[in-house]
């Protein structure tokens, strides 16, 4: 089983980069599952329910996201009608939505996708290493293949939640720098690990935003208005293969492509079906 998880999209650029290219990236790669994290994909900041229906209805099975989930206000009931759209894991009880969610391939494969976030720079949630053993062990009577996001900061601890779920799930994917890292791999008993899978969107940026705002905070400390930035638009993802059987990975590829080869892409596969 082949499964494309899409790094962080961001505004209106990653949106665009997903409609004109997700068919051409699925018919390339034989993809069968698709997974995006979509908590910057409103202006840069969290989601609303017509973007969630759109990236929904171009082809994304699962939606995760993180720290920007509750952004927009009309996420809180928009997440509670829509399973798709995953908040962490380990939000406190009662907070609305689900941490986790089984998707299903068009010939009826199943695929667990778990959404939890670290605490090391980050908001002080629930212990994202225990929540996300019992969101694996309730997933798993009814899959074995399991891929989990980690939206995190913080690189060491990305790395120790790949080496704690080692030969337990599939992937862990980290989400949430916006920079992609080049440390793919399969560990020791088979689970593919990526720090961190990069941003959907703009990457003459920083991290998406419009470089003079986020630039002059750095240089001045000032409060300034971040606008999503639109110059040089680049899709990040990794695709995994994963073994049915053993719910274990076999390969695990990064994948960058700009807005023009994603069209050629898009065209090639619109030909072909012709």
């Amino acid at each position: 089983m082949r499964v494309l998880f899409i790094g962080d999209i961001v505004g209106k650029p990653g949106r665009n980069l997903v409609r004109l290219g997700l068919t051409g990236l699925v018919d390339l790669h034989h993809i069968d599952i698709v997974v995006a994290n979509a908590e910057n994909a409103a202006a840069g900041f969290g989601i609303t329910r017509e973007i969630g229906d759109q990236l929904l209805g171009w082809g994304v099975d699962v939606l995760t996201s993180g720290n920007h989930i509750w952004d927009k206000k009309e996420a809180i009931a928009y997440i509670g009608a829509e399973p798709r759209l995953l908040r962490p894991a380990n939000f406190p009880a009662g907070v609305p939505g689900n941490g986790s969610y089984l998707a299903r391939t068009k010939d009826g494969r199943t695929v667990g996708v778990i959404n939890v976030m670290g605490r090391v720079f980050m908001t002080a949630l629930d212990d994202p290493f225990v929540v996300v053993r019992r969101e694996i062990d309730a997933m798993r009577e009814r899959t074995r293949v399991i891929l989990v996001d980690f939206h995190a900061e913080a690189t060491s601890e990305k790395a120790a939640m790949g080496w704690h779920l080692d030969g337990t799930v599939a992937a862990v994917i980290g989400t949430h720098t916006h920079v992609q890292t080049a440390d793919e791999r399969i560990l020791p008993r088979g689970t593919a690990f990526l720090s961190d899978v990069g941003m959907t969107g703009p990457h003459d940026s920083i991290i998406g935003v419009e470089v003079e705002a986020a630039l002059g905070r750095f240089l001045n400390a000032m409060p300034a208005k971040f606008e999503t930035a639109s110059g040089n638009a680049r899709l990040n993802a990794v695709v995994v293969d994963a073994d049915e059987r053993t719910g274990l990975a076999s390969d695990i590829e990064r994948l960058s492509y700009s807005l023009e080869e994603l069209e050629q892409l898009s065209d090639r596969s619109l030909r072909s079906a012709v």
